[in-house]
Order: C-alpha cells, then structure tokens, then sequence
C-alpha cells in the first residue's frame, strides 16, 4: 500500500500548506515516514538560503508531527522530487495546487504536470484549500477495464482492507459507448475486488454529456480518496494520464492518487 515513505513537495504557498496537510494526513493513518522537501536551483546559493527558510516554516505547520525535511537542487521541481524520492525510497509524492485555481478543484501546474508524466512513484495532488478531516472514509477507484485498472482494482482492495473503509468503483458513462457493456465491465471489477481481498466494493456509474458534469452528479463526502490507474500508454512503472483521466483529476473535489503502470 502507497503511504509507507511519503515525500512532499513544500513551497511557500497555499498550495504548499495544501500539500503538506495532505502528506501528513497520509502518514498518520498509515504511519509510514514523511519527508518534506522543497527544489531549488542547482548553483543557486540564494534560493538555496530561501529553500532553508520554506522547510523552516513547514516545519512550523507540522507542529510535533514527526518528519525530515530536505532542501534539494534540481533543474526542475518535479524532475527534483522525482530524483529525491527514488533516492530516499518514497513510494508516494504529494503536491498541492498552484494559487489562482479555483477553490476546492484540482489545478495542474509545472510540477505536477511533470510528475503525472514521468514519476516512477505514485503521485497525490491535493485540491486547492484542501483540509484534512483526520482518516480516510473511502477509497474510489476510477475503473475502465483494462489491465491498469484491473491491477488497480486489487491494490485499491488491499489499501482499503487495510485501512478498514469502503471501497467504491466508478465508471463514466459519457454516452458514448455501450452503457450495458460498462456495467458488466463494472460487475467484473466488483468480482475481482472481493476475489482478491473479500471485500465487497460499492458500484457506480456516473452518467453526464462530459467528464465534469458525470463527476458532477456522484456524491464526494469528507475524507473520500479518488485512484486513477495510469494509461495503458504509460511505461512500465511510470506514471502517465490519458486525456479522460487527466478531466477526471481536474474535475475532482477530493485529493487525486495516480498509481504508476505495475505498481505493486
């Protein structure tokens, strides 16, 4: 299960806090490491004082929440966290919003573009605002058959398991393919999740003209956790979002976990 090492990606931000609140959500259920680091320039002595200042104020958030705190030189910030994390051993990467987003939605900025392309781990993003409610209270699969997802589905299982919450399996329906089909697929993927774990997995098809207004209509309560597999054009342990899964995270009210082809 992705939460054993957690790397945050800090910047001096709301985004930052966001992605900070989430990370330290993570590691408090499953009570794996948190390292927070903040990327900055190599040969840059400046931004490297300003890295020490960041990491001092995230440590000022977290309180007496146990972590380490790295400052690390990079051409890019999530070539940075990528690199570190592959170093240190991470197994999630956490990342908040850019500011100027609209409250409470997923944005994508460089960074986490970045990550969503190339990260050999799991990558979270937090939405913009985002405050912890202290556990998770479901875990929810974003499912197309395929491969990925069929993988998918048993490690969200096992997390879920793990964690004692539900588990739900989405489907969009955007009226654009065989509706009955997609419901077998969906009952398939049920089967499955109670084959691996005995976990019987809610089911859902959320129906609408486009991505947003299918998520629109699906009910996200406090604490819900939203799993998308990575494309199946993805490379072998990278992270990488077709089109519709990349409108599924930007739609989302709810911190977004991307999980690299052949996670396990």
């Amino acid at each position: 299960m992705i939460g054993e090492h957690v790397v945050v990606g800090y910047t001096h931000d709301s985004g930052g806090r966001d992605a900070l609140a989430l990370g330290a959500a993570i590691t408090g259920v499953t009570g794996g490491e948190l390292t927070v680091a903040t990327i900055h320039p190599q040969e840059s002595a400046g931004r490297a004082v300003e890295a020490q200042a960041n990491l001092a104020h995230a440590a000022e958030h977290l309180g007496e929440v146990p972590a380490q705190y790295l400052a690390f030189e990079s051409r890019g910030s999530g070539r940075g966290l990528s690199v570190l994390a592959s170093r240190i051993g991470a197994d999630l990467i956490v990342v908040g919003s850019p500011p100027g987003g609209p409250r409470g939605r997923i944005a994508i900025g460089s960074t986490a573009d970045h990550l969503l392309h190339l990260s050999p781990e799991a990558v979270m993003i937090a939405p913009l605002g985002y405050e912890p409610v202290g556990a998770p209270t479901r875990l929810t699969l974003a499912y197309v058959r395929r491969p990925q997802a069929d993988e998918a589905v048993e490690r969200v299982a096992q997390a879920a398991l793990r964690l004692g919450v539900p588990m739900r399996l989405i489907t969009l329906d955007l009226r654009t393919e065989d509706s009955g089909r997609l419901r077998d697929d969906l009952a398939l993927a049920v089967r499955l999740a109670w084959e691996s774990t005995g976990i019987e997995a809610e089911a859902e098809t959320a129906e609408g003209h486009d991505v947003s207004a299918a998520l629109a209509g699906v009910e996200w309560p406090p604490g819900e956790l939203l799993v998308c597999a990575a494309s199946e054009d993805a490379q072998p342990h990278r992270v990488f979002l077709g089109e519709v899964a990349m409108k599924v995270l930007r739609a989302s009210s709810c911190p977004v976990a991307v999980l690299p082809r052949g996670f396990s």
